[in-house]
């Protein structure tokens, strides 16, 4: 079973969004199965085999949330993310402004779903293996 310890310890070797999907291989090694980024209040949320979790709270101010999704911001915020222009701060401020609620990292299956307030699905990503 995989502890808050193990998975701080594959973060702070993460360099940002280009080193994604090596975090993500990171993370299945360690026995997680999918997570959950919460955008609002930036806590995440991992689970593994058995119903096994573990909460990690991030600290951060709360973000407000917009009610106005839109893809094309996403859209965007993703790209200058994943191309490195961006800090992780910056691009949940920016997640919470195209109105994400929440992420969900498949491990399972590679992919990536970016949701609104209403559950609707945003973008689902495929996460490409290192």
């Amino acid at each position: 079973m995989f502890t808050k310890e193990q998975i701080q310890q594959a973060q702070s070797t993460s360099k940002g969004g280009k080193d994604f999907p090596q975090l993500v291989q990171n993370f299945k090694a360690l026995g997680i199965v999918l997570y959950e980024h919460w955008v609002g209040n930036g806590a995440n949320i991992y689970l593994g085999a058995d119903d096994h979790a573990v909460k990690i709270e991030s600290g951060q101010a709360l973000l407000n949330v917009s009610d106005d999704s839109s893809e094309e911001k996403l859209k965007h915020a993703l790209k200058v993310r994943q191309s490195g222009q961006t800090d992780y701060p910056t691009f949940c401020l920016q997640s919470a402004g195209a109105g994400v609620e929440k992420w969900v990292t498949d491990i399972s299956n590679l992919t990536v779903t970016y949701l609104d307030k209403k559950g609707n699905t945003l973008v689902l990503e495929n996460i490409p293996t290192p």
